[in-house]
């Protein structure tokens, strides 16, 4: 259909001449309330937006000569977070002297992950990096899946 006629044809009905596929040989237009159109995609958008959840980083530090009591309110914290389908990012920091028997930190850092492992998974292993080791527990999907809902219904 040409163009002059598309354009009349639009404004008798009142709506909008869309142009779909912009082909140079063959352009396709569409009839459309182009306002209406916007306002439905901004819903779409609305809507995808609330139902995704959003991964928060929490971060927990530790020294590498850490009580058993600090040790245990650390680790419930973090199986907390990890119940919530938060990550982790468990950063043991070594001061001084400390820096040459590394391995105690590291001992540490496995330990909480053997704890950890019924409701998480490594995401990235311990990794020296300057005076720190760091390393990163993901939340396994069942659990995190299953934490969201007992969740939404707390709130309810």
């Amino acid at each position: 259909m040409p163009l002059d006629k598309a354009l009349e044809l639009a404004m008798e009905q009142g709506l909008d001449l869309v142009e779909v596929s912009p082909d140079p040989n063959l352009p396709v237009c569409k009839l459309m309330d182009f306002g209406k159109y916007l306002f439905e995609q901004k819903k779409k958008d609305k809507d995808r937006k609330k139902k995704q959840k959003v991964v928060q980083v929490k971060e927990i530090m530790m020294r590498p000569h850490i009580e058993e009591h600090d040790y245990q309110f650390k680790t419930k914290n973090a199986h907390r977070f990890l119940e919530r389908g938060n990550k982790v990012k468990i950063t043991m920091s070594f001061r001084g002297r400390e820096m040459a028997h590394t391995e105690f930190g590291q001992k540490t850092l496995d330990r909480l992950a053997e704890d950890s492992k019924e409701i998480s998974t490594i995401e990235m292993p311990p990794k020296l990096e300057g005076k720190h080791i760091i390393m990163v527990l993901a939340p396994m999907k069942k659990i995190a899946n299953r934490s969201l809902v007992t969740g939404n219904q707390m709130t309810k």
